[in-house]
């Protein structure tokens, strides 16, 4: 890769400036660059044209919308030098001057490499088509909606002067795979934790606050990716994470919410390499917890359900609706079913996700080697606040799983969130 690398850079001018005439290697190499970094999953609109930007993105203040970033050059991005296409994916700062949103994840893009980025830059000049669409304005109230706070924020928080990364050899697994979680896979962007001023707490692996988690987002919490047993990544092998990031599922868990967007348009094309790379690195984080420790079976659960006992509360939900496909033993069904015995998502502190699966379902996502789109049903209609909150606490602390149990009333104001309420069917006659 590094020798062909190097001839298509051969190519370019002197940095700062356009590319003249780039070749189809540094285009598809720019190409694979981006769903390593899955700039799709922001930039296209549902049933939209790829990269045309205006999918609705919800912040704190309000709404904002992605950009267009095909070489369209009214809309798009087809005015860019190369030095406005660095600044803005390196700096968060477009060539008007405007500071972006940090919904762009430029504090992690910073460590690109300039290699990468020129890549990157070949690739959406020339091998992406121009749409001409607009932009769409924000949905931010003024003033809350002027930008020159966000260049004080991008000040403080963010390395201007930080000198990017050099893309390591892919001889260097432990390296590139730092530099494929911290730089292009952003993957701190949603499973590192924001301070009150929304900067990431950590940007790479110096601080232990890095992958640890973060809190919830339209109905999913971003999981702990640390080498912890209960919660994080501590008892899955290597094979088993990049099974994971290759298929979305694997015989521990299965990709849903936002990690079935990044399964589906980026993981699942990382070449082989990159991917044990991705996977190495992440198997060497530490646990935040020292002493954590594997989860030791326990079979009382299991044996009471095959015996008929249903006194345990949520035990006759859990029959009815989750056993058929989870099994008496929580096991599930490899790469079909996912397993609840020692999910780290079903055993997370925080049980957003899984009384947000149990209101409104999920569907795994199709992949090149796993292409069955299985879907888990919600069953928002037919379960009470009680109902759910019983067979949450049930998953969540039966075959040696141990978490925090949740009550009736947290999962009736999970319930009444937006993103948990079932769509509006018309009912006029058509």
């Amino acid at each position: 890769m590094s020798s062909l690398l190097a001839a298509c850079l051969g190519l370019l001018e002197l940095p700062g400036t356009a590319i003249a005439q780039p070749s189809a290697g540094l285009i598809q190499h720019g190409a694979y660059l981006a769903k390593a970094a899955d700039c799709i999953a922001c930039h296209t609109a549902s049933g939209g044209q790829p990269f045309a930007g205006g999918l609705k993105m919800g912040t704190p203040i309000g709404d904002i919308y992605s950009s267009n970033i095909t070489p369209d050059r009214a809309h798009g991005i087809g005015k860019y030098s190369y030095a406005d296409f660095e600044r803005a994916v390196r700096h968060g700062v477009t060539p008007s001057g405007q500071t972006l949103y940090p919904a762009m994840p430029y504090p992690s893009y910073a460590r690109a490499s300039d290699q990468d980025m020129q890549a990157l830059y070949a690739y959406f000049m020339h091998g992406v088509p121009a749409v001409a669409q607009a932009n769409k304005p924000v949905d931010i109230i003024w003033p809350l909606s002027m930008r020159w706070p966000l260049a004080l924020w991008r000040k403080v928080f963010v390395a201007d002067d930080q000198a990017p990364a050099v893309a390591p050899s892919d001889q260097q697994l432990l390296k590139r795979g730092a530099y494929l979680a911290e730089s292009l896979g952003h993957c701190g962007a949603c499973h590192t934790a924001r301070s009150v001023t929304m900067e990431e707490q950590a940007m790479s692996n110096a601080d232990p606050r890095f992958l640890a988690g973060a809190a919830p987002l339209d109905g999913w919490v971003a999981s702990n990716l640390r080498g912890d047993h209960r919660d994080g990544l501590g008892s899955w092998s290597l094979g088993e994470l990049m099974a994971f990031l290759r298929n979305g599922r694997n015989r521990h868990a299965s990709a849903f919410g936002g990690m079935a967007e990044v399964v589906a348009n980026s993981t699942q094309h990382l070449n082989d390499r990159d991917l044990l790379a991705l996977a190495t690195y992440l198997k060497s984080l530490a646990p935040t917890d020292p002493a954590s420790k594997p989860q030791l079976a326990d079979a009382a659960a299991t044996l009471a359900l095959r015996a008929g006992d249903l006194r345990q509360p949520g035990a006759q939900v859990y029959v009815n609706r989750c056993a058929g496909c989870h099994r008496s033993d929580g096991a599930g069904y490899a790469r079909v079913f996912p397993a609840l015995a020692g999910n780290p998502v079903v055993q997370s502190k925080d049980a957003t996700s899984i009384m947000h699966l149990v209101l409104v379902g999920a569907t795994v996502p199709a992949t090149a080697r796993s292409p069955s789109a299985l879907t888990m049903p919600g069953f928002s209609a037919s379960l009470s606040n009680q109902d759910v909150a019983d067979v949450v606490n049930f998953v969540r602390n039966s075959w040696g799983n141990q978490a925090p149990r949740i009550s009736a009333s947290a999962v009736a104001r999970e319930r009444k969130k937006p993103y948990n309420q079932p769509p509006v069917v018309s009912s006029a006659r058509r």
